[in-house]
């Protein structure tokens, strides 16, 4: 039908031949348990077969710099809008790029600037006015006298820095009567042939005449008609016969124009030496737009591209439009006596510092002295995107009737853009951010609102868990805007847990009804009100959750309330107001507050990097993983008498032997990475297979199980079980080892077996089906138990870590700290662990997370989910709001001391949970 997506027959990753039916111009939620298969549907298989059949139908020509893409894995899909996804990939590693260069509201700043901008003098800060048509000329003639010169020859700047031929342009200056130009410095014939390379940068200035200083009608006429060419610049250009400096050295001024590279800054004031025809020659940039008449300061043009760090006009020359620099420091590791000078290391370290030219503002000095009410485009870029959409819906109340013609349809849009960030909760961010250092919520969040501001209609847009990171009242915010994206015509399919966004949506698919190889199906599809209902014949386990058939259990009662605790005194990092906290040990103690309130900056920036520092003791050993965040120390430097960064004091640390921060990001990058080797199943497993009678008489040892060494591996794929195809125009392709067939192991190796089963088949199980495999072998099974009780007894021993979610990564990280963490007093920090967890996802971490505070543990958690919160002994509400008006400790206390705050946003939707 042509009002719905219909699909048949998906089969994309764990999908079981699925079949449904989606409504268009819809808000529909995409839920189920971890693993369930909501990504494979709403992303491998809606969305890759959209964006798919749409690069399809362009011509081969366009297609050819897209790549080719295999359609998914389904029979049929019909009724496909052109697709749009906006997922939680961060945007950009390129440290030039900004919230407002992402947004494109940069753009529009920089059009701003160009066309309503203020400029002033860089030099002494006065507003500089354009020069008139007399007033150049008294300039010429005040520099003639000061040189003692007679004559001045007029030259029109006609090109600058730009690339092209320009056989026609020079042509047409021949038949206009002019005979000489200045051509990269060099002076041509207009009547000679002359050759310029297409894809170099040129200046071309024509000379417009050589005048007497006295005959002023002439030299109006000259600087009328160079004016008149060069819509406001004129070269004037000087022989140099004066007493005072013929003979002498002139100190070259660093305002000057070279061949190729434009005019970076100029200064009527200061002149530059010149080898001409006639010996050495001074000239002199004059503008009818931009000059200061106090020291003859000049612009050479304002136009948008003075306002873009990411080109030499307007970046800064010593850092480049970056407004850091980066430096690196060379140390020598001496090697011991009698080492041969092939085992020196060099080893480096990188520093980075702001900018002291630009002071960070990543701009030339020209770029800053336009302003636009009083503020320059970087100072408008630094506040906040709250206070920028003040800063313009003022401006525009204020504008004349002329600015209003000029450039009204620029601040509206500005605006408008502003508006679309604060919708999707993004108020504490500046456009100067930059991108690499956004979450992948804040990241999705931005491009949300760049999306609804295209205007765009019939379009598909798929989105994953939009809610990431986001307060309960940020979430109603971001609510309204998909509806308003909607209400432009489009279908919105999100893959989301919050029950907010969940209640508030038109069309309900329930996947499950677990995960892995049991999950795949569709268990509840509907009008989302009709199957909360709780007579609805539907059923499904977020459903039950969802209508109250089911709730996530917590403790009956609060831990009591001990003296142990980390005493925090003055923190001032990043927003933060001089806060002064106690965090609770032994307990669950949950930091909350809406988006850029502080909560990051106090758990990370202050407890976790000060409290590695006071517990370090040399020589510090980096993690063995990338599952735990470590500070960098200087080889040799005496850690203990480091100070305090961004705190006044830190009591209380003798309370706990570590700090250990558990996230989301993947236990390995590459495919040899699994759930075995991360936690260190896999050397009892091979330790096991060693001991083997069949094993014991081969001679084979330990390492003949392994993958990743010679010996026992497949030696075609280097025991990776695939090769990776290079294919030149196409995309590299990977295939099936043809002689292991993907198991990794030579033949030899398979051989040998237990109960049925080689090493490969015995990875290729799930942590359940291992369970029972190793059934009476105690230190294998021990630690398969615990990852089967976090959640994760679907998964199999050998899955490659590439195919895990974050939320798979975290509870396997929790999983081995559950196996050695016994009477260890460690204090875990973690940021947001419910992401990407369903209900009963959510029930499990809080049934870990409160097994490693019974084991004398602590724990301090950064959370906007209510489940959490309520669950939590202790939490610690910053806030009012986010950004320079947050950074207060607004409320503390049990979840019950919380709602009956007034001042805490968060107690205010914590009511509801705790009716």
């Amino acid at each position: 039908m042509k009002d719905q997506i219909t699909i048949r027959g998906a089969r994309v990753h764990n999908l079981k031949n699925v079949d449904l039916a989606i409504p268009h111009n819809q808000l529909v939620v995409f839920t189920g348990v971890s693993g369930s298969g909501k990504s494979s549907l709403a992303y491998d298989t809606i969305f890759a077969e959209g964006q798919r059949r749409y690069i399809e139908s362009l011509s081969p020509y366009a297609r050819q710099f897209l790549g080719q893409m295999k359609p998914a894995d389904v029979d049929e899909i019909i009724g496909l809008a052109p697709s749009i996804s906006i997922d939680q990939k961060a945007l950009s590693h390129n440290p030039r790029s900004t919230v407002g260069t992402l947004t494109e509201i940069y753009d529009y700043l920089r059009v701003l600037y160009a066309r309503l901008g203020e400029v002033y003098c860089p030099k002494c800060g006065r507003k500089i006015d354009k020069l008139a048509l007399d007033e150049m000329i008294d300039i010429i003639k005040n520099r003639a006298k000061e040189l003692n010169e007679e004559y001045v020859t007029i030259l029109a700047p006609v090109v600058v820095d730009r690339k092209g031929e320009y056989y026609q342009l020079l042509y047409d200056y021949l038949n206009l009567g002019f005979s000489e130009a200045r051509i990269d410095g060099k002076f041509h014939s207009l009547h000679e042939k002359v050759k310029l390379a297409r894809h170099s940068k040129h200046s071309i200035d024509i000379v417009i005449d050589k005048v007497m200083i006295n005959d002023e009608s002439r030299l109006s006429e000259a600087v009328e008609n160079a004016i008149n060419y060069t819509n406001g610049l004129v070269v004037a250009l000087f022989n140099n016969n004066s007493p005072l400096t013929k003979g002498k050295k002139i100190k070259s001024s660093p305002y000057q124009r070279e061949a190729g590279k434009g005019w970076p800054k100029i200064s009527a004031t200061t002149p530059k030496p010149l080898l001409g025809k006639e010996g050495i020659t001074l000239e002199f940039l004059l503008s009818s737009n931009w000059t200061c008449p106090h020291d003859g300061f000049a612009f050479p043009e304002v136009e948008p591209r003075l306002f873009s760090f990411n080109s030499p006009h307007g970046a800064c020359e010593k850092c480049h439009g970056l407004g850091k620099l980066e430096l690196w420091e060379n140390k020598k590791k001496l090697a011991e006596e009698g080492q041969e000078v092939g085992e020196y290391r060099n080893q480096y370290e990188k520093a980075v510092e702001l900018c002291q030219a630009c002071e960070g503002q990543r701009l030339r000095p020209e770029s800053l002295s336009v302003r636009v009410s009083g503020k320059n485009i970087a100072q408008v870029s630094a506040i906040s995107i709250e206070q920028a959409y003040d800063f313009f819906i003022t401006y525009h109340n204020k504008m004349t009737a002329r600015q209003k013609d000029i450039a009204e349809n620029v601040v509206i849009e500005i605006a408008d853009r502003l508006d679309f960030l604060l919708q999707v909760g993004l108020n504490y961010l500046s456009l100067s951010r930059e991108a690499e250092t956004l979450s992948g919520g804040e990241a999705q969040r931005i491009r949300l609102g760049s999306q609804i501001g295209s205007h765009l209609s019939k379009t598909l847009y798929v989105l994953d868990e939009p809610t990431i990171g986001l307060h309960e009242r940020d979430t109603e915010r971001l609510i309204k805007t998909l509806k308003s994206l909607k209400e432009q015509g489009n279908s919105v399919i999100i893959v989301e847990h919050d029950e907010r966004t969940i209640r508030a949506s038109d069309f309900f698919v329930d996947l499950g009804p677990l995960a892995g190889s049991q999950g795949g199906q569709v268990v509840a599809i509907g009008e989302t009100q009709e199957l909360l209902k709780k007579n609805n014949p539907q059923k499904s386990l977020t459903l039950e959750y969802l209508r109250g058939e089911r709730v996530i259990e917590t403790a009956s009662h609060r831990r009591t309330a001990t003296s142990e605790a980390i005493k925090i005194i003055g923190a001032r990092a990043n927003n933060l107001k001089n806060v002064q906290v106690d965090i609770p040990l032994r307990k669950m103690v949950c930091l909350t507050g809406v988006s850029g309130s502080g909560k990051s900056s106090l758990l990370y920036d202050v407890l976790y990097k000060n409290v590695q520092k006071i517990k370090a003791n040399p020589p510090l050993a980096a993690p063995t993983s990338s599952a735990f965040r470590a500070t960098s120390f200087r080889a040799g430097e005496d850690y203990r008498k480091r100070e305090l960064e961004d705190v006044a004091k830190i009591l209380g640390t003798e309370y706990i032997n570590r700090v250990v921060v558990v996230d989301q990001s993947p236990i390995g990058r590459t495919p040899r990475s699994n759930p075995a080797t991360y936690t260190g199943i896999f050397t009892p497993v091979r330790e096991f297979f060693a001991l083997l009678p069949e094993s014991r008489e081969r001679g084979y040892t330990l390492s003949r199980f392994s993958f990743n060494r010679p010996g026992g591996r497949c030696e075609a794929c280097a025991g990776a079980g695939s090769n990776l195809i290079e294919m030149h125009f196409l995309p590299a392709v990977t295939v099936e080892c043809e002689v292991c067939h993907g198991k990794r192991f030579n033949r030899e190796t398979l051989q040998v077996k237990y109960k049925g089963k080689n090493i490969s088949e015995v990875l290729a199980l799930t942590i359940d089906e291992a369970i029972g495999y190793f059934d009476s072998h105690y230190q294998i099974t021990d630690k398969l138990k615990v990852l089967q009780e976090v959640g994760l007894g679907y998964l199999q021993l050998g899955q490659s870590a590439t195919t895990l979610s974050g939320g798979e990564a975290q509870r396997i990280k929790l999983a081995r700290e559950l196996t050695h963490t016994l009477g260890r007093k460690t204090l875990y920090l973690l940021d947001e662990p419910t992401v990407g967890l369903h209900y009963h996802d959510i029930e499990l971490l809080l049934k870990v997370l409160n097994k490693l505070i019974d084991r004398q543990n602590s724990i301090a958690v950064i959370e906007h989910n209510m489940h959490i919160i309520h669950a939590a002994d202790y939490v610690i509400d910053l806030g009012p709001e986010g950004g320079d008006r947050g950074g207060y400790l607004v409320a503390k206390g049990t979840p019950e001391e919380i709602i009956n705050n007034d001042k805490s946003v968060t107690g205010k939707y914590l009511k509801e949970y705790l009716k």
